[in-house]
């Protein structure tokens, strides 16, 4: 059996939220091949990733194409040369595909928070999701909470849809070395005890509150705040409200994290923070507990499925809500070694060895059905 994988996303050298899916799912796919599961990856660039899946059962072809890459020129190669079955990790189906095609929704926070998103990508989004509905054999969701927006706001048959969790690299892990530690800390200008929120700069994330709530821990409180990330839609609203707060000596920005450093990172936080208004899984908050930090998270949306009772809830809509967690995290150590140990045990049940098995059973399925 031949499965296609559309590796773009895949092939880019940063890594966010997608492209993490997309990366770690294929290296454990890869790692499940035989000549009875075999893999073709399309790419639209030479892969830059240093680690990339090659054997005698993983075949990539590289198909550049200047515009429209999904719709024209992915389509055009599963037309003349067809796998038994299409694997999309990142929303988009081509526009014409001749056989059984999975494709992955992570979440419609598009929908919950349109000013969140431009607007050309919530027409595109919404047009996407909304065709996937009819036309993929399968639709593989991060959680059950994206399981039920898809049902909820696009009608789709529930009998379609898999839920299929994300997993934790296996490379993320405490860092122990406190050597290691403060030389990452000290190459992002961090000293002395942080909080640290990871993943992209954008209003979906809450950060204006968590700005607000984290003025009033720091009066109480030495302690900085750290927003690494890449720069999202209206981040400057983040940049903005840290000023007019006067926290510029308290809030650091360092931008993108490689993979490199965020063990590290993680592991010489006081605390996780991720009080985010909408996620469709919430990777980072699980990567923070395998590195053993405790983690407060907002109790909307996926994350309560996703951290269990393994984080501090609270309420993402409430400053007062969010800034009260902030103290009881920072002020009781108890607290934080109980969630540290709850943490890392409520990581290890997710792997991307387990969804790699999973979609492989899905698309084993769509391929003989």
């Amino acid at each position: 059996m031949l499965i296609g994988f559309d590796a773009s996303r895949a092939a880019l050298a940063n890594h966010t939220g997608t492209e993490t899916y997309a990366y770690q799912l294929l290296l454990a796919m890869a790692n499940l091949t035989s000549a009875d599961f075999r893999l073709r990856l399309y790419t639209h660039q030479p892969p830059q990733p240093a680690k990339w899946p090659q054997g005698d059962f993983v075949e990539t072809r590289i198909i550049p194409f200047p515009r429209l890459w999904t719709h024209l020129r992915l389509a055009a190669e599963i037309s003349r040369h067809p796998p038994n079955a299409l694997f999309v990790p990142a929303h988009a189906l081509p526009l014409y595909c001749p056989v059984p095609a999975a494709v992955t929704v992570h979440d419609l926070g598009y929908l919950h928070y349109p000013d969140a998103h431009t607007p050309f990508q919530r027409r595109y989004l919404d047009w996407t999701t909304r065709r996937h509905t009819r036309v993929a054999q399968r639709i593989i969701a991060d959680s059950t909470a994206t399981k039920n927006d898809l049902i909820q706001h696009y009608g789709a048959n529930p009998e379609t849809i898999r839920v299929v969790h994300l997993g934790v690299d296996s490379a993320l892990e405490p860092v122990e070395d406190e050597r290691v530690v403060n030389a990452v800390k000290a190459r992002y200008g961090i000293s002395g005890n942080y909080l640290l929120y990871l993943g992209t700069l954008q209003p979906r994330k809450n950060l204006l509150r968590l700005l607000e709530a984290f003025e009033r821990v720091s009066r109480r409180h030495p302690v900085s705040l750290v927003l690494a990330g890449g720069k999202g839609w209206l981040y400057d609203e983040i940049f903005d409200r840290a000023r007019a707060l006067k926290l510029e000596d308290r809030v650091i920005f360092p931008g993108f994290i490689p993979e490199a450093d965020k063990a590290a990172l993680l592991s010489g936080a006081v605390a996780f923070v991720f009080p985010s208004l909408y996620e469709g899984f919430g990777l980072p908050a699980l990567e923070a507990m395998a590195c053993g930090a405790p983690v407060l998270t907002s109790n909307v949306s996926s994350l309560p499925e996703i951290v269990g009772d393994a984080a501090l809830p609270v309420d993402p809509h409430s400053v007062e809500a969010i800034s009260d967690g902030l103290l009881r995290l920072l002020s009781d150590s108890a607290l934080r070694q109980s969630l540290v140990g709850r943490g890392k045990q409520r990581a290890q049940n997710f792997s991307w060895e387990k969804a790699a098995g999973q979609v492989m059973e899905i698309l084993t399925h769509i391929a003989t059905d």
